[in-house]
């Protein structure tokens, strides 16, 4: 599962985060973040012992939830909720990101690896009492594979599948077509057969109609509001061990600052920011009282996306982006005038490294950087060279085509991402200075237009897994819609034979050396095509209360993030402050975090094979 900013946030995937309004005691009544009895801004544990005793940790977002079906869920934050609800496969280790057990105890390929066995572990239940056995997964991998709907979110990592059974509860088994490189990385939630096999039609279940819902994750889903809250409550069964606090709610917040304002007040626990803090507002709350800002290297990018031209899987054409950027020329022309370094200076303030390739510099092992002579760093004169040579020449202080018509465009931006509406104006000054014109259009949800096609350039951003399949995939051909202004695997349109090549290549490669270097080209060949301008790495920037949290884990530990983990380590993993050194010894084998402002981002070196976990994020946050 991956997170998806935009549109795409990364994604179902709607394109942009849409936030709630808070600020109304009823609501936070509802959201269960303020206790009848008890004064608005009481200290956390006053609010708890109202409350029989109940420890509850609140997380305020910037993001609602596109749907609560692991078949639909594209964002950053429905996909963090499917992570909580039920179990996979196999996770990742918090330290290294290697493939640890979860629901499956083992997993061995044949001698030809075209077949995986896995050995489904006895111990894990559903949150109604049956058994999690091999069925269920078998049936959850057939569904996808038989029904576009269930197919919606991750029907990448089952494209190459050819046969998938269950022999025994605890055998599944599952026959590929060719090679696949990430069987030790299904990023796909498993769910209850008797209850699923019920639903009808997938692509428009959102699984918000009855509570709780049955899961065997380590939080049990048992009420949500939509843009208001959703509502978990621990799993003592979970085969892990029950998570510390006994309730866990994520309310959503329209005003990133009344997020913070309630972080201060002791109203919520943590805040993850929209979807990282703003500099500003990291500042103003390192160094008070009970609070811990947290900061390491980020899973996501930050780009520019072009639209190459919406199509459907059969090629007809459909929306209105400006043909134009059909043009290679034009595309790389834009990309020259973007200042990044100025971007990273002046609107992340140093807390974000320069984008290069598609990949973020924390997942060593695949990042790529341009040579010297490929590279599209700022240059406005060579950018206003190639508009000449595409024939756009300067008429006045106006680009025109051949047409005659002023090359003018536009840009989707999250209206709740103040990093979009900044970057939007310097890029309004850059393209200007060029004959340009650039209209920003800013939206609450920029989904409709998306999936329409009915834009020329989108802010977008996805968070990245440890392995990358998912964020490679989601540009191939086969993620393209079936019918124009259809939801869709597909980040912006883009569909070129040379790519899917590629892609096809590095998912059958198992020597992770020979499978890094194919990803690379990969990223090269994205970089030359001009159709993702890749801007910034953001750092993770997120604070919590420490008189609400004692302990909670990163990932990775050593420096990393808390919330939009891959994985559930951080909420599992949360130890309530009081808490006797006893009772928070259960919860992880390791529970540090690190604190403070850090300037310098932590590239990890990164060895071996990373088997990914997807999840976008940027605006829309698509993970």
């Amino acid at each position: 599962m991956v997170e998806r900013v935009p549109p795409p946030s990364a994604q179902p995937r709607s394109r942009l985060r849409v936030l709630l309004a808070s600020g109304a005691a009823a609501l936070a009544l509802a959201a269960g973040s303020i206790v009848p009895g008890v004064p608005l801004g009481a200290a956390p544990q006053q609010a708890q012992a109202a409350d029989s005793g109940k420890s509850t940790l609140t997380v305020a977002v910037a993001q609602s939830v596109d749907s609560l079906s692991p078949f639909l869920a594209q964002r950053l934050m429905s996909t963090s909720i499917s992570r909580l609800m039920y179990d996979f496969l196999t996770n990742y280790d918090p330290k290294d990101n290697h493939a640890v057990p979860a629901l499956a105890t083992k997993w061995e390929p044949s001698a030809d690896k075209l077949t995986w066995t896995y050995t489904i572990r006895s111990d894990s239940k559903w949150s109604d009492g049956q058994q999690a056995t091999a069925e269920d997964a078998a049936w959850t991998f057939n569904k996808m594979m038989t029904d576009e709907g269930a197919a919606q979110a991750n029907g990448n990592f089952v494209a190459n599948f050819k046969k998938v059974t269950a022999p025994s509860p605890t055998q599944l088994v599952i026959e590929l077509k060719e090679p696949q490189a990430t069987m030790a990385a299904l990023d796909v939630p498993i769910v209850p057969k008797h209850v699923w096999e019920k639903v009808g039609d997938f692509s428009k279940f959102n699984n918000d109609t009855k509570f709780p819902i049955v899961g065997n994750g380590p939080f049990i889903l048992t009420d949500y509001k939509v843009d208001q809250y959703v509502k978990l409550k621990a799993n003592k069964d979970f085969w892990r061990g029950k998570p510390k606090f006994d309730e866990l709610v994520f309310k959503t917040y329209k005003d990133q600052d009344a997020a913070v304002a309630a972080l201060r007040k002791g109203e919520v626990s943590f805040v993850a920011g929209s979807p990282a803090l703003t500099p500003a507002q990291a500042a103003s709350l390192k160094g008070e009282k009970n609070i811990k800002v947290n900061e390491g290297p980020g899973r996501r990018f930050f780009a520019l996306a072009t639209n190459p031209g919406a199509q459907t899987k059969d090629g007809k054409k459909f929306g209105d982006g400006n043909k134009a950027l059909l043009d290679q020329k034009v595309r790389q022309a834009l990309f020259l005038s973007v200042d990044r370094k100025t971007i990273i200076d002046k609107v992340f303030q140093g807390h974000a490294v320069e984008g290069q390739g598609y990949i973020p510099p924390r997942f060593s092992a695949y990042h790529w950087q341009p040579s010297a002579d490929q590279s599209l760093a700022y240059d406005p004169a060579k950018a206003a060279k190639l508009l000449d040579e595409a024939g756009y020449p300067l008429k006045g202080d106006q680009r025109v085509g051949k047409d005659g018509k002023p090359l003018d465009l536009r840009i989707l931006c999250h209206a709740t991402d103040p990093n979009d509406k900044a970057i939007g104006k310097y890029l309004k000054e850059w393209w200007g200075k060029l004959g340009i014109g650039l209209k920003v259009d800013c939206l609450d949800d920029v989904s409709v237009p998306w999936y329409a096609g009915e834009y020329d350039l989108a802010f977008d951003g996805w968070s990245v897994n440890p392995d990358p399949d998912f964020v490679l995939g989601i540009h191939t051909c086969d993620a393209l819609p079936v019918k124009a202004k259809d939801s869709a695997a597909t980040d912006n349109f883009i569909c070129d034979k040379t790519y899917d090549e590629l892609y096809k290549k590095q998912l059958a490669e198992y020597d992770p050396a020979k499978r890094a270097d194919i990803v690379k080209q990969m990223q090269s060949w994205m970089y030359d095509s001009g159709y993702m301008n890749i801007i910034a790495y953001p750092n993770a920037v997120e604070a919590y209360r420490t008189d609400q949290i004692k302990s909670i884990t990163t990932m990775p530990e050593a420096a990393g993030n808390i919330y939009g983990q891959d994985g559930y380590w951080s909420w599992w993993s949360a130890v309530p402050a009081g808490s006797s050194s006893s009772d928070s010894s259960g919860g992880s084998s390791s529970t540090g975090v690190v604190i403070g402002i850090i300037v310098v981002v932590v590239v990890l070196a990164g060895g071996g094979l990373f088997f990914a976990m997807r999840r976008r994020t940027t605006a829309d946050d698509r993970e």
